[in-house]
This record gives C-alpha cells, structure tokens and sequence, in this order.
C-alpha cells in the first residue's frame, strides 16, 4: 500500500481533503529534483476546460506534426512521444498522470528531442500541483461548466483551478506567456485577466469568429477571420463545438508564426479522434455515434448537433459515474429526456455504488421531461444489453447515441464487498469494492449491428 492510501485511511475525511495539495505538491517537487527538471526548456501548451480538451489538444498536436514540428502529447485517450511511432493508447484512466509519472514521461520526450509537448491538463492536476515545474508557454481554454464538484466541492474552486493554467502560463517568462480563451464563455474574463497576452476566439464572438460556415456529418468548413487575415479551415471533426476548437488550434499556429496554408493544412490533416463523434457504420439504414460527453452541458450541445442530422428518432443511451457528481444525473436525465425519443439509461463505472440507484436518479429527470418508463424509457444496467437494445429498436434514419465512455477499454463495477464497504472513502484499486472489466463502446456496437444485420 502506498504512502498516500495509509494517510487516507488515517486522517479523517475533511482534514485529508485539506491537506492533500501539498502532499501533491512535495511529491511535485522531489518528482522535479529527481529527474533534473525534465521539461526545462521544452515548449509546452497547456489545454484544459470542462469539454472539449482532448479534441483541441489533437487538433493542435496534428497541426504542429504535419508542419515539421519535433512534438508530443500527453492526453485522456493517448500519447504521443515524439519517437515516430505515432499517438498510442492511454494506459490510465487519468488524463494528467501523478508527478512521478508525469516527470518520467517528460524526461523520456526531453530525451528524444522533442521540443513542443502539448499537454491536456486538468483541474484536478492544477489543483493538486502536479503540474509545478511544467513550463507552460501557452495556455488555452475551451470552455468552463459546472463539473467534478465532487471534488472540488464549489464552481468557485473549480473555476479557480482551471484559471491556473494561466497563472503558471503568466509566470513563465521565458514563454509565449499566451492565453487562447473561448470567448463565448461566461468565465472568458476570469481567463484573460490572469495573463499578459490574452487572444480570444468564438464562433460567432472573439478576436477570431467563423464565417461562411458549413456543417455536414463528417466536418466543417468555414472562413476564419482576424485582423486583415483570412483562413478557409476544412475540419473533419464534426459538430459546431469542433468548429470551435479549431478556432482555438488556427490561434496556436498563428501565436507561434505559423503561416496561412501551414494553418489551413495542419487542421485539415487531423482525420478523427477516437470516441469522440465517431460513427460505426457496419452498412446500417440508421446511425450510430460514439462520443464521450458526460457532462449535462457537452449532452446539451451534443444532442443539439445532432438534432439536426437526425432524419427520423434519436435514441441515447448512457449512465453516470458513481463516486462523482450526483447532482448532475437527474439533469443528465431531464436532457435526453427533452432532446431524444427513446432513453436508455444505463452503468457508466459505478464503482462501488448501487448502480439501480444511479439509474433511477437519471430516471427522475427523464420522467420530469415527459418520459414513461417500460415506453420509451428503458432503465438496463448492463451496458452491453443497453447498447443491443437500442440498436434492436433502431429503424431507417434514425440515429442511436452512445454517449459517456467514448474511447476507453474498461469499465468499473461493483465488487463482491461494494455494498457493505461503500461507507469508506473512494478507493478504485481496492477488489473488494471495484472490479476493472474489459469494456470497448465501439467494438460492442459494431458486435450488435451485426447480429441485427445477419438475423
């Protein structure tokens, strides 16, 4: 049992939450010491915000890559070391690994003479000082919503540790000290007073806007327009929300001298990123989406999108996290209930959590927005049969919604001891509470689609 599990156990619950920074903190530090400050001189971009992280970062990744940058990537779903082998899956399931981990991989990217590391970090890492020592040069913000308030307990917290970013953007004087922020958002002016060069973007609001837009199921094209200067983007992400990420990836380029057609080519050479509005197409009249939105404000925008491709019914289906926020699952449910015809709810790592309970939280929204279980509103714990039934109910045109696992390969499940053990606090690794199965969103798809195909 590691050190920090033994403290855990020891100190009471609030007192931990308390003091938990500053052990992350010192373990930052001797992470630094030992590995001789590993990013010195690495040029790091730092994205973070609420959605739509690992989309931009890639975006950003891919821009630098085509044009001959020596780069890497740290994200949710992959990594890239620079070592020409390309991006690879995600061992862990956290986006911003411990200090330990984080300095052995920047020390492994320092040594292979990367110079560039855009590096998705989140508000959890930021909060904890996992990230001291990591030289940020350039920050952006996608967006900011209400999310892992579990954790940080008020938006207030939230907000400020993803302000950061900036911060520590702001302080590196050796750096762009740039900060790329939606404009679009509420909390945009919080972001650009926390740093010298602030550079806005946005559909339809910003230092950079999108014009001459045009949406089609799998892309975007449109005209960028700063300044005196014009950028006709083709993005092959769909989605009005990636228009506005790429917004966010032309502004990097431009920031670090890019010109007009490296821009151009840069976005347009990113063909997809897994689990994120990836379509499984096993030759069906109807379509299915694969996306990782979790939170009620990506299914607000999400369901949004794809409103407008739907030719007949939407059917959802999802569940939500044990051991995270509660509050969000009725507003999850009350969503898809208003935007989709048909919900499933379903298990989406309930931990050690009763899962029924979970679900019957998301049915309480969905029931409020005019639902009727056993009608059109299905409550099935197992995700495999949640997905098989939805794509049994599914007719030519309609479009069925996987939403809230998008590229990961696990799912985490009650243990044999989860109930009587569930009054303790969060502990993933313990089996007695959690199990770690194997789990793939799209390869269970494309196994039900094609059962239905040749029934």
């Amino acid at each position: 049992m590691n050190p920090r599990r033994i403290v855990k156990k020891l100190v009471p619950v609030k007192l931990f939450a308390k003091i938990e920074p500053y052990g992350h903190w010192l373990e930052a530090i001797l992470a630094q010491i030992i590995y001789k400050f590993p990013a010195r001189n690495l040029k790091v971009i730092g994205v973070t915000g609420t959605d739509g992280k690992t989309s931009t970062s890639t975006l950003i990744h891919e821009l630098l890559v085509s044009n001959g940058f020596k780069v890497a990537m740290m994200t949710t779903i992959s990594i890239d070391y620079g070592d020409g082998r390309g991006p690879i899956p995600n061992p862990t399931r956290l986006t911003t690994v411990n200090a330990f981990a984080l300095a052995k991989s920047l020390k492994k990217i320092k040594g292979l003479g990367i110079e560039w590391l855009v590096l998705e970090t989140t508000s959890h890492a930021l909060a904890q000082h996992r990230v001291w020592g990591v030289p940020y040069s350039i920050a952006v913000m996608t967006n900011i919503h209400h999310e892992h308030l579990d954790y940080h307990k008020t938006f207030a917290n939230y907000l400020n540790a993803k302000r950061q970013l900036f911060v520590l953007t702001n302080s590196n004087k050796h750096g762009y000290r740039t900060g790329i922020v939606n404009a679009e958002d509420e909390n945009a002016d919080k972001f650009i007073k926390s740093i010298k060069n602030p550079i806005t973007y946005g559909i339809n609001k910003g230092d950079i806007v999108a014009t001459k837009i045009v949406l089609n199921p799998s892309g975007s094209s449109y005209v960028a327009t700063i300044d005196k200067d014009r950028y006709e983007i083709k993005c092959n992400l769909p989605g009005s929300f990636n228009v506005s990420n790429s917004l966010a990836a032309v502004l990097v380029g431009r920031t670090i001298g890019l010109d007009k057609s490296q821009i151009e080519k840069g976005i347009a050479s990113l063909k997809s990123v897994e689990g994120r509005m990836t379509y499984v197409d096993e030759g069906q009249n109807f379509g299915v989406i694969v996306d990782y939105a979790h939170t009620p404000d990506s299914y607000k925008v999400i369901f949004s999108e794809i409103k407008k491709l739907a030719k007949a019914r939407i059917i959802c289906v999802f569940g939500s996290a044990g051991r995270r926020d509660e509050a969000k699952r009725a507003e999850q449910g009350k969503i898809a209930g208003e935007f989709c015809d048909i919900v499933i709810a379903t298990e989406e790592d309930d931990r050690d959590i009763d899962g029924q309970e979970i679900l019957d939280q998301i049915a309480s929204g969905a029931t409020e927005a005019g639902k009727q279980i056993g009608e059109n509103l299905f409550l099935i714990h197992d995700r495999n049969e949640a997905i098989k039934a939805a794509i049994n109910q599914a007719k030519s045109g309609d479009i069925v919604v996987l939403l809230g696992k998008g590229h990961e390969k696990s799912i985490l499940t009650n243990g044999p001891q989860a109930a009587s053990l569930r009054h303790l606090p969060q502990d993933d690794t313990d089996p007695r509470r959690v199990i770690k199965l194997d789990f793939d969103e799209v390869a269970s798809a494309r196994k039900y689609l094609k059962q239905k195909l040749n029934s």
